[in-house]
């Protein structure tokens, strides 16, 4: 096995989805976070988008988080996809809509009125109901874990702090979801993926985007 290097940022969602998958198969790797607001130039020239995660396989270099995830399973023991091609493909399907619902949840949350706001969070809200419709439960495709799973825990990572809140409904009550979510984050991977004060860092990032979500977050109070 190749020595295994990741260049990482400890928020980013598509990081996680390799962290989930090095931790579900049990690959040693050694992990260098950088400052995505000041990109050494080592980094630069690695990285041919400017983006985390990167993974350094020996010499070689692959970008893009799906990519990584998806060699990574490859060449390992055992596969976090289903074994039928058409289930396969459309496991792939929906882990593209989570991207599209990942990039909805920026507009969420760097959102500056209430009118752009409240237009997100419908979005997001359609989005949830339409993926509801594929779950089995209580994982995406039954009892099993796969790649899909990890991809939508870096979602519903956001969704349990933005949810601390206010009463945003973005599930919109389906049981069917709030099972999915609940057992999806309470995996060992899905929790290591993020660090320990995740929820800290990302309510403290939204704070500095001062868009109109960062208005709901109140200052802690001085014991």
């Amino acid at each position: 096995m190749p020595n295994y290097k990741l260049i990482s940022f400890p928020l980013c969602p598509y990081v996680q989805r390799a962290l989930i998958v090095l931790a579900e198969k049990n690959v040693p790797f050694e992990r260098v976070d950088i400052d995505l607001a000041n990109k050494p130039d080592w980094f630069l020239e690695l990285s041919p988008l400017g983006k985390v995660p990167v993974l350094q396989a020996d010499d070689n270099v692959l970008f893009e988080s799906q990519v990584i995830a998806e060699y990574l399973d490859e060449v390992t023991e055992g596969s976090l996809h289903p074994t039928d091609p058409l289930q396969k493909a459309k496991h792939r399907a929906w882990i593209e809509f989570a991207s599209q619902t990942l990039a909805t949840l920026w507009g969420l949350y760097t959102s500056e009125t209430e009118e752009t706001f409240e237009a997100k969070r419908k979005e997001l809200a359609e989005k949830f109901a339409r993926v509801s419709e594929q779950v089995e439960g209580p994982y995406f495709a039954g009892d099993q874990f796969h790649l899909v799973d990890g991809v939508w825990g870096t979602v519903f990572r956001y969704i349990s702090v933005f949810e601390t809140l206010g009463d945003f409904d973005f599930y919109q009550g389906s049981e069917k979801l709030r099972t999915w979510h609940n057992k999806v984050l309470s995996r060992q991977s899905v929790i290591d993926a993020a660090p320990a004060d995740y929820a800290d860092q990302l309510l403290a990032f939204t704070k500095k985007k001062d868009g109109y979500l960062a208005s709901f977050i109140t200052e802690p109070k001085a014991a």
